[in-house]
């Protein structure tokens, strides 16, 4: 969202010099126009000095800050132009973009809320929110707004993606399998679209279903590496090793670094008993990522199996200290609610 100065329109209350307010903090919107940033700074500055209650001053200088990356000191003047201002947008939603820049999620979430309600159809605000909701774990305010999101605007196919994963998160499976079909039948060309919903079918145990749509989506585009590597993956996981190799490959072709194919692929191998193939797959996997845990499990399967004991505990091992220090991995994310602001 692209802000603008804003014009000294708004008088103060207090009599005498704070008067002047108005007038300083125009000369620092003109001084900003023309480049002159640190003048404009230091007539916003005397200007808030002058009265503390002035929004195109505070917020003038509060944007300033904010693209000059100063985000400690964007934040007072933001939040008290929105103090200032109670039915404005753009103070609370700038305010909020400042606080993630400063690590504080709920925080800016709470100044999202308002402009929120200010602004209840702002498809970019919903999509902001969403994401975030997300990243903190508030998966179901998360896929209430991507909800909303999609309504306002069907049209816009990344929005069915952005509330296919907001469900799914939430733990409603239900939605997101609905959402998954809605975009298949509105996108039918869609190679996401058709992966998307190919994944949700195998979530409900259709199998020859779902395997259907991941063709489609790798027929829509043989560059797309998600569809190659799910296939290939349940494949391996019917039993069909042989089979998901060349699906497996491909995944790794279109994207180099794709770890969790490079480990499926891995793990064909070890099913078809080609021991010094997936040693080599493995190492280079941890090569690229030496901090996964699963390559240094499965080599000590291998040598397990090959009769090569001390370096088998010693990947055994390995794996168990990695895992330790990514307790993230061990189990799995779950929702939370939303701190109450009022507490």
């Amino acid at each position: 969202m692209r802000f603008l100065w804003y014009m000294a329109l708004i008088g103060c209350s207090m009599p005498c010099t704070a008067q002047d307010a108005p007038d300083l903090s125009a000369q620092g919107q003109a001084a900003a126009q023309a480049k002159q940033f640190g003048e404009a700074e230091r007539l916003w500055k005397e200007a808030v000095h002058l009265s503390p209650r002035h929004f195109p001053a505070l917020f003038n200088l509060g944007y300033l800050y904010f693209t000059q990356q100063n985000f400690a000191q964007a934040e007072p003047l933001l939040r008290s132009a929105a103090q200032v201002t109670l039915n404005d947008f753009n103070s609370r939603y700038l305010l909020g973009l400042t606080l993630t820049h400063l690590d504080r999620r709920e925080d800016a979430l709470l100044a999202w809320r308002e402009a929120l309600r200010i602004q209840p159809r702002n498809l970019r605000l919903l999509q902001v929110m969403s994401v975030e909701y997300s990243k903190g774990r508030y998966f179901s305010e998360a896929a209430d707004l991507a909800k909303q999101a999609l309504t306002l605007a069907p049209e816009n196919e990344n929005l069915y993606y952005l509330a296919i994963k907001a469900f799914q998160d939430s733990g409603d499976n239900e939605s997101a399998a609905e959402i998954a079909r809605r975009a298949v039948l509105k996108f039918p060309a869609s190679a996401r679209a058709n992966f998307e919903y190919g994944f949700q079918l195998q979530n409900q145990a259709k199998l020859p279903e779902a395997l259907s749509y991941l063709k489609l989506a790798m027929k829509a585009d043989p560059a797309y590496e998600e569809p190659f590597f799910f296939y290939g993956s349940l494949l391996l996981d019917q039993g069909q090793a042989e089979e998901a190799i060349p699906y497996l490959q491909t995944a790794i072709r279109n994207r180099a670094d794709y770890v969790p194919a490079k480990v499926a692929l891995a793990r064909a191998l070890i099913h078809l008993q080609k021991w010094q193939e997936a040693i080599a797959e493995l190492n280079n996997t941890l090569r690229m990522d030496p901090n996964q845990p699963q390559p240094h499990l499965l080599l000590s399967q291998i040598y397990f199996r090959l009769g090569e004991e001390d370096k088998a505990k010693l990947e055994q091992r390995e794996s168990l200290k990695l895992r330790r220090a990514r307790p993230a991995l061990l189990e799995g994310i779950q929702s939370r609610p939303f701190p109450d602001p009022k507490r």
